[in-house]
């Protein structure tokens, strides 16, 4: 039975009929909502709880994304909320009892122009500051860490360095969410998969329960963490979310030996590149322009991050594209996520992570956990509350953010 574990995940999780009613209810069965059931059961001692997903288990974004894992955020906050995820990361194999293929392999940011240099060791004295691991590397550096990178000065855009966290890298995301669905399961908490929220059942300015294709469900708390949908989530509950959900696309190539040790990104040609387990060289790019819930992009994307790949790692013109895909990714004006109550009692949101939310799973799941259980911001996350619109507290992370991570 255990060989057939990681191929016939059904087996690590009861797939049980919805109850009535229960504490708690997590709309969205992805990474996020997983671990907010997980850490609620684990810190909170809250096991009467459901994880509703409209499909199947995690194969919202948690299926589509290139799995990269840093913490290197410029502002004060982002390193807070992310360096903290990062920290549990390295615990949640032997915590999980399950090994979903952690691989801290390093991430490096390209800097490209004299802009770019200015930028990048702002950010590094920034993390150095804030205890997050960065260094600065020169070209030669570059190379030395990964020897296939182009680092000529003959390009349009050469390679004048780069920022380096060691401590970053890659994780398998199917295996994480089945580690964490179970161990959530494993606690008693119902995993209800082919359960789509269709409303929300309210007394008065309190959710009291909300509406699924497999009928009422009561609740004394509900949480959204449902990514690209949590706008129309919201509008089904009555208030609305400064997020736009905008189509992003990477793609895989055939499988090949062992070439690509690291994680390289670069905002300025704007491609990512690592390489998978299995072999396969993983790539992204930015977000297509315009709004929408496909889970595919437009070929011109494609088009252009390909060119840049084969700019900066001339060997991949050798490469065949396998496949591509597409996720949809809730943006917010500040490039920062939202994970907080809401104008509705007893109802929270956990979104807007835009690119950046696989690696911020933990640490979205703890605090979210947390503000659920008590009402009351983390102070990890509370910085990251529905109100700074309002205020005008923004936390601006374009500029770790511009390519998609």
């Amino acid at each position: 039975m255990a060989d057939l574990l990681p191929e016939h995940p059904e087996f690590l999780w009861r797939n049980p009929d919805p109850a009535p009613s229960y504490d708690a209810v997590i709309v969205g069965g992805g990474g996020h909502g997983l671990a907010t059931a997980y850490y609620l059961a684990k810190n909170h001692g809250l096991t009467n709880i459901a994880v509703l997903e409209r499909g199947w288990l995690a194969g919202g974004n948690m299926a589509r994304n290139t799995t990269i894992i840093r913490s290197n955020y410029l502002w004060d906050e982002s390193a807070g909320i992310y360096e903290h995820s990062l920290k549990l990361w390295e615990q949640l194999p032997e915590e999980l009892d399950y090994d979903f293929l952690f691989s801290q392999r390093g991430v490096m940011n390209l800097a490209h122009t004299l802009g770019d240099v200015r930028e990048s060791m702002r950010r590094v004295n920034a993390n150095v500051l804030n205890g997050v691991d960065a260094e600065w590397l020169t070209p030669e550096q570059v190379k030395e860490l990964c020897p296939i990178i182009n680092i000529g000065d003959d390009i349009r855009y050469p390679v004048m360095g780069a920022t380096y966290q060691p401590r970053a890298g890659i994780a398998k995301h199917d295996h994480v969410a089945w580690a964490f669905a179970r161990k959530c399961d494993e606690m008693g908490v119902d995993i209800i998969q082919n359960c789509e929220v269709t409303g929300f059942i309210k007394d008065g300015n309190r959710v009291v329960g909300v509406e699924t294709t497999r009928g009422r469900i009561n609740a004394g708390k509900v949480g959204l963490s449902a990514a690209g949908h949590s706008s129309v989530l919201a509008g089904l509950a009555g208030f609305r979310l400064p997020i736009q959900s905008h189509p992003l696309q990477a793609l895989v190539s055939e499988l090949f030996e062992p070439v690509h040790p690291t994680v390289v990104m670069s905002n300025h040609v704007h491609v990512y590149v690592s390489q998978a387990h299995k072999g396969e060289l993983v790539m992204g790019a930015g977000i297509d322009s315009y709004n929408g819930y496909g889970q595919r992009g437009a070929f011109h994307v494609i088009e252009e991050q390909m060119a840049a790949a084969v700019e900066l790692f001339p060997i991949f013109a050798r490469a065949h594209l396998l496949r591509t895909w597409g996720g949809i990714v809730d943006t917010t004006l500040d490039a920062s996520p939202i994970v907080s109550t809401t104008p509705i009692d007893e109802l929270y949101v956990n979104c807007g992570w835009g690119t950046g939310g696989f690696k911020g799973t933990p640490g979205a799941g703890y605090t979210f956990a947390h503000t659920i259980a008590t009402g009351e911001a983390h102070p990890l996350n509370a910085p990251f509350a529905l109100e700074r619109f309002e205020t005008g507290h923004l936390i601006d992370e374009h500029g770790a953010a511009a390519v998609a991570h």
